[in-house]
């Protein structure tokens, strides 16, 4: 267990190896949940996006195009993964 300090200004730092265990970077916020028994959850916030911040990211990186049928394939893919990831064990 890590012992932390709590300044008079009522704030605690967390130490480098802590966030990196949580996987947070400078700059990145952290999400805080207040649990019974005077417990606190500490956990990297997840990353809010949208359509509209996806569409363009990748534009003039590549001179390749995909076909539509290459699109759905990586989809379908993509989303076989994710059924088996979630498919408990019979």
């Amino acid at each position: 267990m890590t012992t932390l300090t709590v300044t008079s200004k009522g704030q605690v730092t967390l130490r480098k190896e802590l966030l990196s265990h949580l996987g947070v970077q400078p700059g990145q916020r952290v999400d805080v949940e207040v649990l019974p028994g005077g417990r606190l959850q500490i956990q990297a916030q997840k990353p809010t996006g949208s359509i509209q911040s996806f569409i363009g990211l990748l534009a003039g990186r590549s001179t390749r195009t995909a076909t539509l049928d290459e699109l759905d394939a990586a989809a379908a893919e993509g989303w076989a993964d994710l059924q088996t990831a979630s498919t408990p064990p019979a």
